[in-house]
């Protein structure tokens, strides 16, 4: 019996294709009243996740349009529970600890010829998993805890079977770039959202535009002074006005103008387009790359959870300035630019500059909160629950949200 009052923790790890464009998530969940780790924790959480994600939100909401990899042991590979999942979205993870034998082998096939697709979780190569390798779609290999060697000898092994390989736990570009070079096609890890080495060059000049309005706005300049700079970079001017013909309803008349479109949109929402814009820019890939949906995910989370507080600091100003910390926090990986020398070309509030530099504060409690979730750090997660005096019912719908919302900006960037 599925207890769908049960606490549980859930976390997101992105992973990516070669263009290093979402590929999909793999959904990992923790029952909260057993923080640390153990196998049958996971499997009763996967179970209640399954079943409350299903009934309450939707894959859709949890996924977007990317693909879920759900981690399944051998009694939930077992369950029927597995049948609920949509099979064009889901792929089927078999832990390291399910042990090959007739009944998983029949079981697998089952599933394939239901249309699902199956990975091999953390495989390391053995003669016991040939029959599976002719059965799943998908190999990762933990090529963190494999010598470079050992990971070269088992891509050898594994090419030229039609198998997709997978690295898992990619910390830095270089593991990216040395997988890539091996024939690997999609990667795991949140190497994406960890600074570069940073040679303290320019920002470019997108980057310096859009920090500029940025600036602009923030310090409430005159409207005069914001269309000069969107006409001096016609292509900025070009989306915005896509942007507003395409989110303001009801107009009988296509806007034609900036000054216009600066009346209509407003401040506030021309503040939030010009983060958001940052992260769709031709530079970062787009929107669907992986700051972006991080770092608007980060900051419409941020936003939430201040709407949300009991600490009384519900107020609209407040919740904007969450979210803008929450934006701006991925900033320096975009523009491999150090984050202190862009904080210094914005008129930013003292509260806002600690968060982003030494987390500190309330916005930089939430903003470590919201980090610690992505990379499923549970443990610090629940202490950071703590002191903030936020449930995991607040945290855990707040989040869904704010992935939903996320997943609705394709239609208005």
């Amino acid at each position: 019996m599925i207890d769908s009052q049960k606490k549980i923790f859930l976390g997101r790890q992105p992973i990516l294709d070669r263009n290093r464009g979402i590929f999909g998530y793999e959904l990992l969940f923790r029952d909260a009243d057993t923080l640390h780790a153990n196998i049958d924790a996971y499997s009763n959480a996967d179970s209640v996740v399954i079943s409350h994600v299903l009934s309450n939100f939707g894959i859709k909401e949890v996924l977007g349009r990317h693909k879920g990899f759900i981690n399944v042991t051998a009694e939930l590979l077992m369950s029927d529970i597995l049948e609920l999942l949509p099979v064009e979205r889901t792929v089927i993870e078999l832990l390291e600890s399910i042990k090959v034998n007739g009944q998983v082998l029949e079981r697998c096939r089952e599933l394939k010829e239901r249309g699902f697709s199956l990975a091999l979780d953390d495989n390391v190569y053995h003669a016991d998993y040939e029959p599976l390798y002719e059965i799943v779609d998908i190999v990762k290999i933990d090529v963190l805890n494999m010598q470079p060697d050992n990971v070269g000898k088992m891509v050898e092994k594994l090419e030229n079977r039609g198998l997709t390989l997978l690295a898992e736990k990619v910390e830095n570009m270089e593991q990216y770039q040395y997988c890539l070079d091996l024939g690997f096609d999609l990667f795991q890890g949140y190497y994406f959202a960890r600074p570069a080495v940073l040679n303290r060059r320019k920002v470019d000049v997108s980057g310096i535009t859009l920090l500029k309005l940025l600036e602009e706005v923030c310090r409430e300049a005159d409207i005069s002074e914001i269309e000069l700079t969107f006409k001096r970079n016609p292509n900025l001017s070009y989306n915005l006005l896509r942007l507003v013909n395409s989110v303001v309803i009801g107009m009988k008349q296509k806007i034609r103008t900036l000054r216009h479109a600066l009346t209509v949109l407003g401040m506030k929402q021309l503040k939030r387009w010009i983060q958001l814009a940052l992260f769709s820019s031709e530079k970062a890939g787009g929107v669907g790359n992986p700051l972006m949906e991080t770092a608007a995910t980060r900051g419409r989370l941020m936003e939430l959870l201040v709407q949300r507080s009991a600490e009384g600091i519900r107020d609209m100003d407040y919740s904007d300035i969450a979210f803008m910390t929450g934006v701006l926090s991925l900033v320096d990986v975009l523009l491999e630019s150090p984050m202190d020398e862009i904080v210094n070309q914005l008129n930013l509030s003292e509260e806002v500059r600690s968060a982003l530099l030494n987390r500190e504060g309330p916005l930089g409690s939430l903003l470590l909160l919201t980090e610690k979730l992505e990379n499923m750090d549970f443990d610090n997660v629940a202490a950071l629950l703590e002191r903030s005096h936020f449930s995991l019912d607040v945290l855990f719908n707040s989040q869904m949200e704010a992935i939903d919302w996320t997943n609705s900006l394709e239609e208005s960037l």
